[in-house]
């Protein structure tokens, strides 16, 4: 009975919290010097590991916008005709340079960087500079787009379950 439980929980935690796209998701978080809990947070937050995901005029596992991917594919030299979002490997390549970009942007501040990748960084830079938001011009101490508050709180505890299901090595046994 015991290892029918143990089964049952595993099952729903790998369904849960999957873990599709690692060798992807492992490539660009390290050469990004990104956590990987980190990449696959926002790509549970974000598309809920749903590869061909839309949400309006963002899509694939890390909803990135065209004119968002554009601008990453320039600033990392790569044609744009050879970028396809849909690909996981070209969404998360992207993703994850965008994020790695927002981070540094924002002075490692992983919370702005946050909100900016949802709410855009040209909200954050208005809300940066708003006393009512930000009381030092680098943190923020409320957002003020609801969706872009509860994003940044889900991206975080969804980063801490995978934090805690990597050091368990439960990666290792799903992925077996």
């Amino acid at each position: 009975m015991a290892v029918a439980v143990k089964i049952g929980i595993d099952t729903c935690k790998s369904l849960l919290y999957p873990f599709e796209y690692q060798d992807i998701i492992v490539k660009y978080a390290f050469e990004n010097d990104l956590e990987e809990s980190l990449v696959m947070a926002v790509i549970k937050t974000e598309s809920n590991y749903i590869e061909d995901a839309h949400s309006g005029k963002a899509s694939g596992l890390m909803q990135l916008t065209d004119e968002t991917a554009e601008w990453v594919a320039e600033k990392m030299d790569i044609n744009t005709e050879n970028i396809d979002l849909m690909k996981p490997k070209d969404n998360i390549m992207l993703g994850c340079y965008y994020l790695r970009y927002l981070i540094d942007y924002y002075g490692g501040n992983l919370d702005v960087a946050l909100a900016a990748y949802n709410g855009g960084m040209g909200n954050v830079n208005e809300w940066l500079k708003d006393e009512r938001y930000s009381s030092d011009g680098e943190n923020l101490t409320y957002i003020p787009f609801e969706e872009t508050r509860n994003y940044v709180k889900k991206v975080n505890s969804e980063m801490k379950i995978y934090e805690r299901i990597l050091s368990e090595g439960e990666y290792n046994k799903q992925k077996k």
